[in-house]
């Protein structure tokens, strides 16, 4: 430590330009660093999801859940697998050891749904993975609202589905959005049991007819004088007249149509759950998700930009309305440790003013406080660490230690310098 401190007594203008450099990449690192309400603290997980029409939880979980935990299993640096089975619905959460690459993660995973899938029994559903984001990757969420009162929620739905989504998701670091409430349109097909029994026709008869008559194929293509015409069969269902013409068998020679054993309507699909605005008026909605490890106020900005361009080509009396933003959150946590570092500081100067009684001395201590702080900034830009609450709170804390220790070094050379002996010199005694 001795050595220490005569060097860099000896080389003070070699210190002069580190600090120098310390201050400017510090700073550098204060207008960049990635700002978050609270750190990522879960570990990298990919989220395995089946969706599995009508099943019960217990016929989920042993068809579909089982099936993927096995295929799952034995992984490298997988840590635990969970997996939760509800009503038509089975999702498995592989969670892996800290500081693995979440792309290598989820090239492992898919690499096993294809032998998961093939143990999954047929028509119970294909196993997808989800978006690469965690809990926290929720930074904005917005409703729609009709102002003429004129939409439908299923056509504020298909609005949502269809305009804004996919717009949404070209904006860089959103890697989902989620729709909430309103009705999916579709067509539904009410089959009559009556006619199904005069016809002799099965549901499956059905299914499998409607799947059959609702594509497009291709034929390859003919020459004809010098002229090539391509060659396809036009099979896919546009309207509702469309889908009721499709033939389900032969009697005599007569075509049973769809539309003699069932009712072909436009309706929304079954749902479990819905959103309403203040608990009064039942709204359609979305909720956007980050990409993990990005920085969210700089996503929110970038949604906020598009959220005209998107407003304007809305139809009319329709506007994407946003009622939550992390950065809200983020602000008001920057803004409270923010104000805490201030007032720290500032209380520190005062307080070394009134009991060293040296200004000198006392602008040492407190210029210590800047300075260290601009340094763990630029260690926190350089190994990634996010401004959260958690980790500017941790240097708020710090303030109180750093300046102790800065006052007792402070005061001891002081003393020293005031006492010194005629005969040594100033970085004599400093470094004794």
């Amino acid at each position: 430590m001795k050595k220490l401190i005569q060097f860099v007594l000896e080389n003070r203008f070699l210190m002069v330009l580190i600090g120098v450099i310390i201050i400017g990449r510090g700073y550098y690192s204060y207008k960049n660093l990635p700002l978050d309400a609270l750190p990522e603290i879960t570990p990298p997980v990919v989220r395995v999801y089946t969706i599995t029409e009508g099943l019960a939880p217990e016929e989920v979980e042993q068809l579909v859940t089982y099936p993927v935990e096995v295929a799952m299993a034995g992984l490298p640096n997988i840590a635990e697998l969970r997996s939760i089975s509800t009503f038509g619905l089975s999702i498995v959460n592989v969670f892996f050891d800290d500081g693995t690459d979440i792309y290598f993660a989820r090239q492992l995973v898919n690499e096993r749904l294809q032998e998961a899938s093939r143990q999954i029994p047929e028509g119970y559903g294909t196993p997808e993975m989800g978006p690469i984001a965690t809990v926290l990757g929720l930074v904005m969420f917005y409703y729609l609202e009709d102002e003429t009162e004129t939409y439908s929620l299923e056509e504020l739905r298909t609005i949502q589905d269809w305009m804004i989504k996919p717009i949404l998701r070209t904006i860089p670091g959103v890697t989902e959005v989620i729709s909430v409430g309103g009705f999916e349109k579709q067509f539904q097909v009410t089959v009559q049991p009556d006619a199904l029994l005069r016809y002799n026709v099965n549901l499956n008869n059905i299914i499998e007819k409607i799947k059959t008559n609702n594509s497009n194929v291709g034929a390859q293509y003919i020459i004809k004088n010098a002229e090539e015409f391509t060659v396809r069969s036009i099979g896919l269902v546009n309207s509702m007249d469309d889908l009721g013409k499709i033939v389900i068998k032969s009697v005599d020679g007569t075509p049973v149509f769809l539309n003699d054993l069932a009712e072909i309507g436009i309706g929304g699909e079954i749902r479990r759950g819905l959103q309403t605005r203040n608990g009064e008026k039942e709204v359609v909605a979305g909720q956007i998700v980050k990409l993990f490890g990005t920085n969210s106020s700089v996503i929110i900005e970038r949604v906020e930009e598009k959220l005209t361009e998107i407003n304007d080509m809305l139809p009319d009396g329709v506007q994407m309305v946003p009622y939550y933003e992390q950065k809200t959150l983020v602000n008001a946590s920057l803004s409270t440790v923010t104000n805490a570092l201030i007032q720290g500081i500032v209380l520190v100067i005062l307080v070394l003013i009134l009991f060293l009684s040296d200004i000198r001395s006392s602008l040492v201590v407190a210029f210590s406080i800047p300075f260290s702080l601009l340094f763990s900034l630029a260690g926190m830009n350089y190994f990634g660490i996010s401004a959260n609450l958690m980790s500017l709170s941790g240097l708020a804390i710090a303030i109180g230690l750093l300046v102790d220790d800065s006052i007792v070094i402070v005061e001891n050379i002081s003393r020293m310098l005031r006492e010194k002996d005629p005969l040594k010199s100033k970085m004599k005694i400093i470094t004794d």
